[in-house]
């Protein structure tokens, strides 16, 4: 459904600097943003590709100005943001009744309200599939051909997205979906979340170990190798041929470059360059990282040379 700016604006909050009467007939990222689409900017970076872009539109806070934008200026962009996407893309209504494949015993209590579904709608499968018992497909998802996915794995769920306003935290909409490519194999009790915008990718040929958390919009190169217990956050992009270790952590946003290895129980926080080995928290080069192991192994005996020194020159220990 379009809306003109000036309706936006008094939806969220916010203020035109332009023609009000533009229209507005839906929401996308700057990279994907065409005619009649509306994006928003949080700060100079988003801006600058947002000029740049086809959109019509843009929601930002602060004093940016633009003579190619008709600009929503509000004063929290990212709750703007949140507020926007669900009036693009409004929740999904779900008819009452239980889908003939849903399998629910006689004794369950099931309200006449109540929707208990298939596999998701609008969801592509290739060739050769195998779908293991409770695995569960959301809405939108594409499987390539060759792909497995093990017992209790969960695809395409809401990605963890919120935006604190007046003291609650409001969910920004998961607009997204997952593309799983060709040769991919995924294990037990995994979570790959849908995108906020736009898609989470697992690329091709790549392997997930069992109880893995893929956040919304991760792309995953092809044949990666992801063990058990490791968490990669929103938005991190990892090349080809990646190794993480067991129960490693990722943070949001980071580029991990192709073969790049990273240790069991690291923690990253930071880009890291092609065929690079990372090991500890937070993770380091893994010669740089045992560099500083062995000077911490060495402390216990250097403080007790010190304090022997100290002694000696009849100097009082710090208490």
């Amino acid at each position: 459904m379009p809306f003109s700016a000036a309706e936006i604006a008094k939806i969220i909050g916010g203020e035109v600097v332009g023609d009000p009467a533009t229209i507005l007939t839906g929401f996308a990222p700057a990279d994907r943003a065409q005619a009649g689409d509306l994006t928003f900017a949080e700060n100079e970076n988003y801006f600058g590709r947002a000029e740049q872009s086809a959109a019509s539109a843009v929601i930002v806070e602060g004093s940016f100005t633009s003579t190619k934008k008709v600009l929503i200026r509000v004063s929290n962009a990212r709750i703007a943001f949140a507020k926007v996407l669900a009036i693009f893309f409004p929740e999904p209504t779900f008819t009452p009744g239980i889908h003939p494949s849903a399998v629910v015993p006689a004794t369950a209590n099931v309200d006449p309200t109540a929707h208990i579904g298939p596999l998701g709608a609008n969801s592509q499968l290739g060739e050769e599939v195998n779908l293991f018992p409770n695995v569960t497909i959301y809405a939108r998802t594409e499987i390539g051909n060759r792909v497995r996915i093990h017992s209790g794995s969960v695809i395409g769920a809401d990605g963890f997205g919120y935006v604190q306003d007046v003291g609650m935290h409001r969910k920004i909409p998961q607009i997204g979906n997952v593309i799983i490519r060709e040769d991919v194999e995924i294990g037990a009790n995994v979570t790959v979340d849908r995108g906020a915008l736009g898609p989470t990718i697992i690329g091709k040929g790549s392997k997930i170990d069992n109880l893995v958390q893929i956040a919304h919009n991760v792309v995953l190169g092809e044949h990666c190798l992801i063990v058990s217990q490791a968490g990669i956050a929103g938005s991190t992009k990892l090349g080809s041929y990646v190794v993480l270790g067991g129960q490693v952590g990722l943070a949001g946003h980071l580029k991990i470059g192709n073969r790049v290895q990273v240790a069991a129980q690291s923690g990253v926080m930071h880009d890291i360059p092609d065929s690079q080995k990372w090991i500890w928290t937070p993770a380091q080069p893994d010669r740089q990282a045992k560099r500083q192991m062995i000077a911490m192994q060495q402390l216990p005996d250097l403080l007790r040379r010190v304090r022997a020194l100290e002694k000696k020159l009849g100097e009082e220990p710090p208490k």
